[in-house]
């Protein structure tokens, strides 16, 4: 899989996401336009990667971005502070990038103490879990996924969902 996705070079825009929309609702790609579509995101509006020393490099970058909103669908995870730092440990864990490591800890920085509190009793060690028990998601071809039950796909690939956390 991990050769196609290198060999093809899909790309995540709405050319090639779009059929989603039109999918049953319990399929992966079905999750993932309802997950786009209530926060009015556009796959095309993610902006070009720079400063990459070959073509490969830079379309591993882009398809890093582009895959971030299939994460979130996976995860279950929000796109607010708890949610986008919660995600930004799996990719650590995932991709291994500095970037990574230091968006957790800006975001750590930036959360009031009962949200400070929510991370680090609740997302923080699910999320530390959920990325030693998935599989290499860096090496999927989503695309080829989206017909498929959601609630099949995480368990092939091996997603635990996020917390459900006390208010």
């Amino acid at each position: 899989m991990q050769q196609a996705v290198l060999l093809e070079r899909p790309r995540v825009i709405s050319a090639k996401v779009g059929h989603a929309w039109d999918l049953p609702e319990n399929t992966f790609g079905a999750a993932y336009a309802m997950f786009m579509g209530s926060r009015n995101f556009s796959p095309d509006e993610r902006p070009p990667v720079r400063f990459m020393d070959t073509d490969e490099l830079a379309y591993v970058a882009m398809r890093a971005r582009e895959v971030h909103d299939f994460w979130h669908t996976l995860f279950g995870l929000p796109t607010n502070l708890l949610g986008e730092s919660a995600l930004k440990v799996i990719e650590f864990r995932q991709m291994y990038l500095p970037m990574c490591f230091l968006s957790v800890i800006g975001g750590t920085v930036r959360f009031n103490e009962k949200q400070r509190t929510l991370f680090f009793q609740h997302y923080f060690p699910w999320a530390v879990k959920a990325s030693l028990q998935c599989t290499d998601l860096m090496c999927i071809y989503y695309e080829q996924h989206f017909h498929e039950d959601l609630d099949d796909v995480r368990r092939k690939w091996g997603i635990i969902t996020a917390p459900t956390v006390p208010k």
